[in-house]
């Protein structure tokens, strides 16, 4: 392990010796550095900051686009030949940076990334973006693409020359072993400012933010294909044993109350955290939640003390989950962000599409958190009121939104 960083250390310092556009190692660090520097402008300019808000955060914000800009460069170097090795730099360059400018397009319109999803469904997202496309577009858009353009001009008119001499494949594994200590770097930063990052999954802005915009179109990737190959593997029978499961655990409704709340207005307060304690607690002699203790007491509340939560890694989202659909979360993960575009059998859609109400949700965080805003699309809400419809500014709110 210490031969390994001591020769990672060794070769860091030779590429800096070697940053000169005219070799090889100097050309993709300059891609390198230039791809890093668009990056953070779109960070702190598209994506409003990404909602960093310690120096932890920051610093691993400005570090996160290095980790896969290493990697893959450092792919293109085992290419021998000098106009293929140019050739392809420049189009993985050229790629990246428009897998970069369309998620800035996304997030001024939707704020949101664009999933794996969304890019295989281009010509639908076209259809409703496209023609609006133009009116997104803004001054710094220009330097998105100057890099490519000056690189490209120089390297014809023989400005930035073209080496010969191949980087070595001692040197290129070098350059790749940089890359994932980099990579692995980065997720230990991360996990230790938002544990459980991977594994929950929460919000891709969190994604985007602590491992980079790049990252989060490959995990994104991952988990489309996961989601794919699981939808494909189910066969017509297995619904038998959904219903036999539904069958033996179904308990009949309670006829005292059954259709007892029939034309009138349906208002859900779902709490973060909140247990029955709470209800009626005083501290000095004041009453810890006076509101909740009127509507828990009002003649036509009705209360359930035989209740128990089913989550996991989904936390809120699945409690969430089971409250619209009675159905269970995952063993890892969060329905909200594996199967977000599914189709729900959700009360907001039931009750709008049966009973004709208007079904509207609102919630003092940004949209994105738990992919609240795809979610309760599929679930058939027909408004969403977030964060943006709210004041919280100064001491209004805390990182998880509207007190």
């Amino acid at each position: 392990m210490k031969a390994m960083i001591l020769a990672l250390r060794n070769f860091w310092k030779w590429s800096l010796k070697r940053f000169n556009p005219n070799n090889r190692v100097g050309f993709l660090w300059l891609l390198t550095l230039f791809f890093w520097a668009k990056t953070l402008l779109a960070y702190f300019l598209d994506f409003g900051g990404l909602g960093a808000s310690d120096p932890i955060q920051f610093f691993i914000m400005i570090i996160n686009p290095f980790a896969v800009m290493i990697i893959v460069f450092s792919l293109s170097s085992f290419i021998k030949r000098k106009l293929p090795f140019y050739i392809t730099t420049i189009v993985i360059d050229i790629l990246l940076t428009l897998l970069l400018y369309v998620n800035c397009i996304s997030y001024r319109e939707m704020t949101s990334f664009v999933s794996v999803n969304q890019m295989l469904g281009y010509s639908k997202i076209n259809q409703g973006l496209g023609g609006a496309s133009i009116s997104l577009m803004r001054i710094q858009d220009f330097f998105y693409w100057l890099d490519l353009v000056v690189i490209t001009i120089l390297l014809v008119i023989k400005k930035i020359k073209m080496q010969e001499t191949p980087i070595t494949k001692h040197n290129s594994i070098l350059g790749l072993s940089l890359g994932i200590l980099a990579l692995f770097f980065n997720l230990f930063l991360a996990d230790c400012s938002r544990p459980q990052l991977l594994t929950r999954g929460f919000d891709d802005t969190y994604m985007v933010k602590y491992m980079g915009i790049n990252f989060y179109t490959i995990e994104d990737a991952v988990n489309t294909v996961q989601i794919d190959a699981l939808r494909s593997s189910a066969k017509p029978n297995d619904i038998s044993k959904v219903r036999s499961y539904v069958k033996s655990h179904y308990a009949k409704a309670n006829s005292k109350y059954y259709g007892i709340a029939k034309g009138k207005n349906v208002i859900i307060i779902h709490l973060e955290s909140f247990q029955q304690f709470s209800i009626d607690q005083k501290i000095n002699g004041k009453e810890v939640t006076p509101f909740l203790n009127s509507l828990y007491h009002g003649k036509d509340t009705i209360s359930f003390s035989n209740f128990f939560n089913e989550v996991g890694q989904g936390k809120t989202s699945d409690a969430e989950n089971m409250l619209e659909t009675s159905t269970f979360g995952l063993p890892s993960g969060s329905v909200f962000t594996k199967y977000a575009s599914n189709t729900f059998q959700a009360m907001p859609a039931i009750i709008s599409q049966r009973l004709g109400y208007s079904t509207a949700v609102f919630h003092g965080n940004v949209a994105s958190f738990w992919n609240r805003d795809t979610v309760y699309k599929s679930m058939g809400y027909q408004h969403f009121f977030d964060a943006s419809f709210y004041d919280v500014s100064g001491k209004k709110s805390e990182s998880w939104g509207l007190k």
